[in-house]
């Protein structure tokens, strides 16, 4: 189907060719992003008069020609692609990709370790090109998905207003620590006997409430840009702050990242000044110390300069106020990262062996050099993963402007509730169209006919099928901005899912349909575009 002007009237102009694709499904999923609904006020359709179910079909006539195509030009054949969105006259199009879409709730930003993942790839059909408005498939387009809601373990609280997760793999890294821990405080403190593994799970708690606080220095640095938060999680392997936009300076992306090491290195200091108030060799004193030293190694290791650890960003940030180019910082900070990621791999278990890390060689066996080189291994994995994610990310955030409702808009013409289904894709094909929306006597808005719904009508059923019958009703989430762009486009289409919705301008004129699949295939065939 093709995209409308105001007031229904088909946009002059040449229509260019592009990919093709299957048509669309319908989509479920709870509404949660609100959206920017478009005014409600549209002008009166014109064209010839809808008829009743089982009137003979009618034919065009020569005022329904000229009014639908201005100048008398002719009307482009609707066995045209069905699919491609065509945008008005004189405005830029987007080509439509045909590739696959990604989550964008997703887009999560500063401090998350798993980015946004493109889905799978449509299929081509090389015989789209002959295939009409009416005949075009209804498998596999899909509107973009919202991810999954805030989740992922157990709540603990909402500090600001954000969530706190506690992830599954949380319980087994306590239960690691308590096992590790309780086997120094047997050789430190033997007099404890099996009470050491009660301290040892107090000191894994009371850590991992520490990494808590640095993920909420991250949290309450974010709402203080107004920097959305998803959520807090705890897992295997520290915490998570899901930032879901990227800051608009590299100054506030460099404070953004450096507050939660810094207020690691406070707690440190914190737990030493702690431990000065109690007698060494103490069950408080053994525990505070653990506490200042795994709090100073939390706020070294996240100063290594690379993605996705907090210097990484800072690193990003740095080379962003040099270069001027956020991708530039996020290249360089993601390959640092990948480097950190091998020496991490290669290192830890040389400087295990060695001695360097505290225990001399003599003391180090066989089943603690293979828990190191585990470890490690584990440790280069996440650095490894996470800096791809990033790179990812940022390429996503650097594409996404380029997907604009304006270009991407299928032109459509306004029918009348009863009116056959023969006589709209008639109108449509006079029109150059690839859209139907069903008006009221006034012209103002209803429904929207889907696609999937047309293809369903044999040819011979279609004089006696009203449109009506195959519309959705419309709702304020499926009305859009004709100026939505970038991730403002892709949150209103999350916010409400559906397989068509109907644009609008300011003024509340009816400009066209947009198909969530044309956005999604606009959008991969940006992201697989180079940087």
């Amino acid at each position: 189907m093709d995209e409308s002007g105001g007031s229904g009237q088909p946009r002059s102009g040449t229509d260019e060719a592009a990919e093709r694709h299957e048509g669309p499904q319908a989509s479920t999923g709870p509404a949660v992003d609100a959206t920017r609904p478009g005014p409600d006020r549209h002008e009166r359709p014109t064209g010839p008069a809808p008829t009743a179910p089982g009137d003979p079909e009618p034919q065009p006539d020569a005022d329904a020609s000229a009014q639908a195509r201005p100048g008398g030009e002719t009307a482009p054949d609707i066995s045209a692609d069905p699919e491609t969105p065509q945008g008005p006259p004189d405005e830029p199009r987007s080509e439509n990709g045909a590739d696959e879409t990604t989550d964008t709730d997703a887009a999560d930003h500063t401090f998350v370790k798993n980015g946004p993942q493109p889905p799978e790839a449509d299929s081509a059909d090389p015989a789209a090109s002959t295939r009409t408005l009416a005949q075009s498939g209804s498998g596999k387009g899909r509107p973009p998905r919202r991810g999954k809601e805030p989740g992922g373990g157990l709540l603990m609280g909402r500090p600001f207003g954000v969530p706190v997760y506690v992830a599954p793999s949380w319980f087994l890294v306590a239960a690691l620590i308590t096992w590790v821990f309780g086997g120094q405080l047997d050789r430190v403190l033997p007099d404890l006997g099996a009470a050491r593994y009660l301290v040892s799970l107090f000191f894994a708690v009371v850590f991992y409430a520490s990494v808590l606080v640095h993920e909420l220095a991250h949290t309450v640095a974010a709402l203080r840009f107004k920097l959305p938060v998803r959520r807090i999680q705890l897992q295997f392997f520290g915490g998570v702050s899901e930032i879901e936009k990227e800051a608009e300076t590299p100054g506030r992306e460099f404070v953004l990242a450096f507050v939660g090491p810094l207020l690691s290195l406070i707690l440190s200091g914190l737990f030493y000044v702690a431990m000065q108030t109690v007698e060494p060799g103490t069950v408080p004193g053994v525990l505070l110390a653990g506490l200042m030293i795994s709090n100073l190694i939390v706020a070294a290791f996240n100063l290594l300069p690379g993605l996705p650890l907090d210097g990484g960003r800072m690193l990003r940030a740095v080379v962003w106020k040099i270069t001027g180019r956020p991708m530039s910082g996020t290249i360089a900070a993601a390959w640092v990262g990948r480097a950190l990621a091998v020496s991490v791999l290669i290192g830890l278990p040389l400087l295990t062996q060695s001695g360097m890390l505290g225990d001399t060689p003599d003391d180090i066996g066989g089943m603690d050099t293979v828990t190191d080189a585990l470890l490690a291994a584990i440790l280069a994995a996440i650095i490894w993963t996470g800096a791809g994610n990033s790179l990812r990310m940022a390429r996503l955030r650097e594409h996404l402007p380029e997907l604009r409702a304006r270009s991407l808009t299928r032109r459509a013409v306004p029918v009348e509730t009863n009116t056959p289904l023969s006589e709209a894709l008639r109108r449509a094909n006079d029109a150059g169209a690839r859209a139907l929306v069903v008006v009221d006597a006034d012209g103002e808005p209803l429904s929207l006919v889907r696609e999937a719904a047309i293809v369903g009508v044999p040819e011979h059923r279609r004089p006696w099928v009203a449109v009506g019958g195959l519309a959705q009703d419309l709702t304020d989430g499926m009305r859009v901005s004709a100026e939505l762009a970038g991730e403002d486009l892709l949150d209103a289409l999350r916010a409400t899912p559906a397989t068509e919705y109907l644009v609008v301008e300011d003024s509340g004129e009816i400009y066209g349909v947009l198909s969530a699949a044309d956005v999604e295939r606009a959008f991969v065939k940006a992201m697989a575009r180079p940087s």
